[in-house]
């Protein structure tokens, strides 16, 4: 697990939300209600999805897998000019994140994000910090498949 330190520039979002918890941990109809009026946003800057998680101060410190946060799926925007009905606005402030890269059908992803937080966080220089956490899914996201590929964001600052 050898993520890369990097800082991310503000970022725009417009998308749909649900509040979740990971007991019930379910974002399959958050994504089937975005993706067919995911067309409608007429600014996005990339066709990448995110898939973010904006979780209330804290939540790590104490984490309880009942207590909710918002699940986004969601499109980078150039601006908030035009929002979409239905659809909300999130921007995600700048600062540093760990980099992950995932390689696999998602079989395995809870697995991989214990590690992150279980063993590379303690034993890194940074701690988890209070901004919203992303997978990125650009061109090389195939849900469901062994290759697919995607990037894990978590905002992190120094000890």
């Amino acid at each position: 697990m050898n993520p890369k330190i990097t800082t991310l520039l503000e970022k725009k979002l417009i998308g749909c939300k649900q509040n979740m918890n990971y007991a019930a941990y379910n974002p399959v109809p958050l994504w089937q209600s975005f993706m067919p009026v995911k067309r409608e946003i007429t600014n996005a800057v990339s066709t990448d999805l995110f898939s973010l998680q904006q979780f209330s101060a804290g939540f790590w410190e104490q984490f309880n897998p009942n207590t909710n946060f918002e699940k986004w799926a969601a499109v980078e925007v150039s601006d908030f000019d035009t929002i979409p009905a239905n659809m909300d606005s999130l921007v995600i402030p700048a600062g540093s994140y760990a980099v992950f890269d995932y390689k696999g059908d998602g079989s395995d992803a809870a697995t991989f994000f214990e590690a992150i937080f279980t063993d590379w966080i303690p034993n890194s220089d940074y701690v988890v910090d209070d901004r919203p956490h992303f997978e990125i899914l650009g061109e090389k996201y195939k849900k469901g498949d062994p290759n697919s590929e995607e990037e894990i964001w978590i905002p992190v600052r120094l000890k």
